[in-house]
């Protein structure tokens, strides 16, 4: 099998390896960096549990090839935090009881990430056509919403 460099900048850190042609981004970052947080579900872009911010935008990486994202910049839910603690969407996410079992949590937040940097205004209406490509079996949304209107709203700082 074919192999391709890639150079990536992940959660901040510079990253330099070979992997197969065929790997996705997500197989790179789940099977080659062992960043587990990103979550592998239906590997054809419809769950949203692989999402990760690549460049500044919520993507899916099970249907992105890891040389399509040579040289970018990506951001997974092990990036997110600091060393301050958790994110505000991470802990609003706790404190409004958004996690059920948790698979889909961290697509969740980084797709809410993306909606509050692009619109730090963004209507609830806003945010649930952003949350569209997220699937969440256990909390029926009404808690994710509200966990990310209530950073949208400065109950939490913003990282």
């Amino acid at each position: 099998m074919k192999t391709i460099d890639l150079k990536l900048k992940i959660n901040g850190r510079d990253y330099e390896l070979s992997v197969r042609a065929d790997l996705t981004l997500l197989d790179v970052i789940r099977d080659e960096l062992l960043l587990t947080g990103t979550k592998k579900g239906c590997e054809d872009a419809n769950c949203g549990v692989c999402t990760v911010i690549m460049n500044g935008m919520a993507v899916k990486s099970c249907v992105i090839l890891a040389g399509q994202a040579n040289g970018s910049e990506i951001l997974t839910i092990e990036g997110l935090g600091g060393k301050d603690g958790l994110h505000p969407l991470q802990q609003s996410f706790i404190d409004n009881y958004a996690i059920q079992c948790g698979y889909c949590t961290p697509g969740m937040i980084l797709t809410a990430k993306a909606i509050l940097d692009e619109n730090p205004e963004a209507t609830e209406d806003d945010i649930r056509e952003g949350l569209r490509g997220n699937l969440c079996r256990c909390t029926g949304y009404t808690s994710i919403v509200k966990a990310i209107e209530d950073v949208r709203d400065g109950k939490y700082r913003r990282a």
